[in-house]
C-alpha cells in the first residue's frame, strides 16, 4: 500500500465520521497524504427509516436507490421533506467539522475513503457513489476490519481495497478493537485542526 500512495501529491484520504476519521488521520500520516472529510447521510424511507432509498453527501452529491423509491411508494413531496431534513444535519456536521476549511476538489485526484470498519458495507457504498460523481482518478476505499462477503462487494465497487483483516468468524466491527470507544464530534473536529493541512501537498 504504501509504494502505491505514498510521495504522491494527489493523493486524498477520507475519513467517514465519526468512527472512521481517525483511522483517515493515521493512515495519511503514514503515507503523506492529504485528509478531510465526507459527510454521508442516509435517506431513509419516513415509514421504514432503516430502508435507505438514498443518500446525499460532502459538496453536495446525491445519490438514489430507483428501485427502493418505486416499490416504497414514496412520493416527492416525503423524499424532498427527508432530503431536507439530512441536508440541515449534513451541513451542521460540515460545519462543525470543517470550520473554515475549503472543500478538497476530489476530480483527478487519487481519493482513499476510510472507515473503522464494514459490517453492512451501506455508508461506504454510499460514499462511494457520491464521490464517484466528482470523478476522481482513483478511487479506494480501507478499513482495518471486514466482514468477507462486505469486503468483496466492495472491492467489486472500487479501484483498490486495502483491508488487512477479514476474519471468518467477523461478528462486528467493535470486537475487533482493544478499544472501541466513540469517536466524538469534538475529536473529529480536533483531528482534523491539529493535520498538517499542506500534507501531501
Amino acid at each position: 500500500m504504501q509504494e502505491r500512495y505514498s510521495g504522491r501529491g494527489d493523493v486524498i484520504v477520507l475519513g467517514l465520521p465519526r468512527g472512521g476519521v481517525p483511522v483517515a488521520a493515521e493512515l495519511a500520516r503514514v503515507i503523506g497524504a492529504q485528509l478531510d472529510v465526507f459527510v454521508v447521510r442516509k435517506l431513509g424511507v419516513p415509514h421504514q427509516p432503516e430502508l435507505a432509498l438514498g443518500a446525499i453527501a460532502s459538496g453536495g452529491a446525491r445519490v438514489f436507490n430507483e428501485d427502493v423509491v418505486g416499490y416504497s411508494g414514496v412520493t416527492r413531496e416525503q423524499i424532498n421533506a427527508v432530503i431536507a431534513r439530512e441536508e440541515a444535519e449534513l451541513a451542521r456536521r460540515e460545519a462543525l467539522y470543517r470550520g473554515e476549511r475549503p472543500r478538497p476538489a476530489l476530480r483527478d485526484q487519487i481519493v482513499i475513503l476510510a472507515d473503522d470498519g464494514l459490517a453492512t458495507g451501506a455508508t461506504m457504498r454510499a460514499a462511494i457513489a457520491a464521490v464517484r460523481q466528482y470523478e476522481p482518478l482513483w478511487l479506494a476505499a480501507a478499513v482495518p476490519v471486514a466482514a468477507p462477503e462486505t469486503a468483496n462487494m466492495v472491492a467489486e465497487l472500487v479501484d483498490d481495497l486495502i483491508c488487512p483483516l477479514q476474519p471468518t468468524s467477523f461478528q462486528a466491527v467493535g470486537i475487533w478493537y482493544e478499544d472501541f470507544s466513540p469517536t466524538s464530534d469534538a475529536e473529529v473536529r480536533d483531528i482534523l485542526t491539529r493535520f498538517p493541512s499542506s500534507a501531501g501537498s
